[in-house]
């Protein structure tokens, strides 16, 4: 008998709870890890824990690894996380709660996380670094343009996913909370307390990345024409040029440009 069609239903369930993905470099760090998390509550009957082996070289950068694990993950949450990183105060309970003030706050939320930018000015960064010494936020949640890498939460029903065009091991985190802003979601710094052993690392492949991803999102965020097979409209995140751009005149004058200058069987091997 041949295979049926499969009706899909608004609210499937999960296998997991919680899926905690992880890039891994080193075994015995994670290991701790991962211990830390199921002595916590994370436990291997509500949770997998999937990691990318890339000890001694790298089997995948951050930007394909973790995009791999948003598509392998069968958990309802997806953790991405560092491997330094132990949970000591807060447990499962504790991100049950901050997820569910959540869904009453801003069902919309996409990612949480215990760091990010709140804007150009100002961070906000609730975390234990190694030393012991705390970093608090009292305004929590915190709603955030970026998160902080060490450790996201994302909502698996979200279907969020990472750059194809950026690869590397930084920024993956400010690349996310902008994927999910297009796609209607938004992101958040929570009370879920942690240690995170690193500060940091911002070498030349740091700024390099940052150079790419900048370019990225002048090409992505371009104001253009844009046409269907029905209408034609303008883009563009300045309201006045909006409004310009959509009138009949300039829609007429575009229209005409691209007839004089740009004949349709250019595009068979135009790129971008």
């Amino acid at each position: 008998m041949p295979p049926q069609p499969r009706k899909i239903e608004k609210n499937e369930p999960n296998e997991f709870e919680f899926s905690i993905c992880t890039l891994v470099t080193g075994m015995a760090e994670y290991l701790e890890m991962r211990e830390s998390f199921i002595a916590k509550g994370f436990t291997t009957d509500i949770c997998e824990y999937l990691y990318i082996d890339n000890i001694g070289q790298n089997s995948f950068e951050a930007y394909a690894g973790l995009n791999r694990f948003l598509k392998e993950a069968k958990g309802r949450y997806i953790i991405l996380c560092h491997q330094d990183i132990l949970l000591k105060d807060h447990g499962i309970a504790d991100l049950q709660l901050r997820i569910s003030e959540m869904d009453q706050i801003d069902p919309n939320w996409g990612a949480i996380g215990n760091a990010g930018s709140i804007n150009i000015k100002y961070r906000s960064v609730h975390i234990i670094q190694t030393s012991g010494k705390s970093n608090t936020e009292q305004y929590l949640p915190m709603r955030v343009q970026t998160l902080d890498e060490n450790f996201i939460v994302v909502k698996n029903s979200a279907n969020l996913a990472l750059s194809a065009n950026l690869g590397g091991f930084h920024f993956y985190g400010a690349d996310i909370c902008i994927v999910a802003d297009v796609l209607g979601y938004n992101s958040y710094v929570v009370d879920f307390m942690l240690i995170h052993k690193s500060e940091g690392n911002d070498d030349e492949r740091y700024y390099e990345l940052k150079r790419k991803m900048i370019q990225k999102y002048r090409h992505a965020f371009r104001s253009r024409f844009m046409g269907t097979t029905v209408t034609r409209y303008y883009l563009s995140g300045s309201r006045l040029q909006s409004a310009l751009g959509n009138t009949r005149l300039v829609l007429f004058l575009a229209r005409q440009f691209y007839k004089l200058f740009n004949k349709q069987y250019y595009y068979k091997k135009l790129k971008g």
